[in-house]
């Protein structure tokens, strides 16, 4: 799954968009340097019902912005992304490709 699906599959199993999601973090204050990605992920868990693959793309959001590596962008394999740039304001505003 690329990591865009990963945000995609998260607004289907949530209905917030990843970036109200991670608004919501930093209003929590999960966006401190100090926050272990495992309270991230128990609020994602407790609240919305994530598993940990898919809050732990929200922690790499929440701590990295929107921005990944490009070792797997246009690569054609099962976690094929087509940008560095991920889509955080939802499925249905996504530009086309």
């Amino acid at each position: 799954m690329s990591f865009q699906a990963y945000l995609d599959a998260i607004e289907g199993k949530t209905g917030r968009t990843p970036r109200s999601l991670v608004e919501e973090a930093k209003a929590k204050g999960f966006d401190a340097p100090d926050v272990k990605a495992g309270t991230i992920v128990d609020w994602l868990k407790d609240d919305y019902g994530l598993g940990r693959g898919h809050a732990m793309a929200l922690v790499h959001v929440i701590r990295n912005g929107p921005t990944i590596g490009d070792k797997h962008v246009g690569s054609g394999g099962t976690h094929s992304d087509e940008s560095t740039e991920l889509w955080l304001d939802g499925k249905a505003t996504k530009p086309s490709s």
